[in-house]
């Protein structure tokens, strides 16, 4: 499974702006709306009159994919206003909030199946035999979904949103749970009925299980989770490598969106201006926000090798 913390492996990000990773964001959601309407529309249709749970429990899946579509270009139109008043930081935590929802559809949807699956498993009469329409459909879906899959991952890295890496990997277990439903209804096919309702039990708990994992990373975040260490050290080193700088302690972080705000004490020499020290902290601020992904970096100047008392020994 594709890593949210890929997304951090370069500290520095200078390509893209905002706007920039707002608009990709719009762009292949819109792709994506496209291919889940037309998939829905097919798979439950052919899965109802093929006689298929799989193939229906596949086109519930790709219609929560339509809902989650529809809440990323909510959350990427409101994640691009300006800052304001309540809002000092901007509103990049949107973006969090919408990897929640798509982590708390993927697990509703995944224990919907799971109980639609074992309904089906203790009454085996019930299970009727499918269609072999069924299994074009879900081949075709197949591809589908891991075409869009491949075009969503590639732009979410590309601008670095942890938000549409989500999306794309609600893609991908469409494409995960079509393949398992193919081959349930290849069993269904070959005489084995119960594959069928098998396979929609297997997709329901790949669904909620993913739904789980991102549900509970935007949660993190959501509670102030700090950036990985990697990206920790490379700001600390651009801080240390200002003029001036003598040292820097106190670094803390914490995500907004895919954004991150920071503080950091940095030390001069005690004997400058308090004008010095102001100017060496405005240069050290503008560094790390030019060379990281950094929104805001909140600093405090302290003298160099003697301790104030307000921090914890570094």
């Amino acid at each position: 499974m594709y890593d949210l913390n890929d997304l951090n492996d370069d500290s520095e990000d200078t390509e893209h702006t905002p706007a920039q990773r707002a608009a990709a964001a719009t762009r292949s959601t819109w792709v994506s709306v496209a291919v889940n309407l037309g998939l829905t529309v097919l798979q439950i249709a052919a899965g109802i009159f093929s006689k298929s749970q799989g193939l229906i429990a596949d086109g519930v899946h790709s219609l929560s994919d339509l809902v989650a579509d529809f809440v990323v270009l909510l959350a990427s139109h409101h994640s691009k206003k300006d800052a304001d008043i309540d809002h000092p930081y901007g509103h990049q935590r949107y973006e969090t909030a919408a990897s929640l929802v798509l982590g708390l559809l993927l697990l509703a949807v995944g224990a919907g199946m799971l109980w639609s699956a074992a309904s089906k498993l203790e009454a085996p009469e019930t299970i009727a035999q499918v269609h072999v329409l069924a299994l074009w459909v879900a081949g075709g879906a197949l591809m589908a979904k891991e075409l869009l899959f491949r075009y969503m991952l590639a732009v979410a890295k590309r601008v670095k949103s942890s938000m549409l890496v989500a999306n794309a990997w609600h893609a991908r277990s469409d494409a995960a749970s079509s393949l398992v439903v193919g081959i349930g209804i290849i069993g269904n096919l070959a005489g084995y009925p119960l594959l069928d309702p098998i396979a929609a039990l297997i997709v329901g708990f790949m669904v909620a299980r993913m739904g789980w994992g991102f549900a509970w990373d935007a949660l993190h975040d959501l509670m102030d989770r700090a950036v990985d260490e990697a990206e920790v050290e490379a700001i600390r080193q651009t801080l240390q490598a200002t003029t001036g700088v003598l040292g820097v302690h106190d670094l803390h972080t914490r995500k907004m969106g895919d954004m991150v705000v920071a503080d950091a004490h940095i030390e001069v020499d005690a004997t400058l201006s308090v004008e010095a020290g102001h100017e060496i902290a405005v240069m050290a601020r503008q560094r790390v926000l030019q060379r990281h992904r950094v929104l805001n970096l909140m600093t405090h100047i302290d003298p160099w090798r003697r301790p104030d008392g307000d921090h914890t020994a570094a």
